[in-house]
């Protein structure tokens, strides 16, 4: 919903805070892309470690650098195939670690029910870039769908920003995400008809 809505409107704005701030330096999209999975990887040890409110922080940062490698590449003209791709497996590394980080915490409390929510959301997680995957290595369009990423960010990062909240988040990505595959299936099935 997000993308559809912004899309790549911001990419203009974003190129001009990039340029301002690297004035003629030229940071490759896969660096940005690196960096910003390294910071997922941070958010996903905070997590772990309990540090839920710097973990979040770490998640925007890297959602942001998420943005701002796409928008580079395009303002560029440096979009490649790898870079895609490349960016892709990435994001799937940052988005899964981090459940992994919410998921062994429930596990380290003793918490089974919102452990085994958590491994739901993570197996949804898994299969909606996977369902879109598929769809497209078959030339069909896949971008449909309830809780696309910057939905699914958003959600985790305001569960990790009032712990109170994350349970409710983990339940409603373990459900939502579950009714994005559906969704991405069905679109999928009624343009082969």
């Amino acid at each position: 919903m997000i993308s559809s809505k912004i899309g790549h409107r911001l990419d203009r704005q974003i190129l001009v805070i990039y340029r301002f701030i690297f004035r003629q330096r030229t940071i490759s999209p896969d660096i940005i892309s690196s960096a910003g999975t390294l910071f997922g990887f941070l958010a996903a040890f905070l997590v772990f470690m309990e540090f839920p409110g710097v973990g979040a922080a770490s998640l925007a940062f890297a959602g942001l650098l998420d943005i701002l490698d796409g928008a580079i590449a395009r303002g560029t003209g440096r979009v490649t195939r790898f870079g895609g791709f490349f960016d892709s497996v990435l994001d799937r590394y940052t988005d899964l670690s981090v459940m992994g980080g919410i998921l062994f915490v429930y596990v380290r409390h003793g918490n089974t029910d919102y452990a085994i929510a958590t491994f739901i959301a993570v197996i949804g997680t898994a299969l909606i870039p996977y369902a879109r995957a598929r769809a497209e290595a078959a030339s069909l369009s896949c971008k449909t769908g309830l809780l696309e990423r910057p939905e699914r960010l958003v959600l985790l990062i305001i569960g990790l920003v009032f712990p109170v909240l994350l349970g409710y988040v983990i339940i409603v990505l373990a459900v939502l995400t579950h009714v994005t595959v559906i969704q991405r299936i069905l679109h999928v099935r009624k343009q082969t008809r």
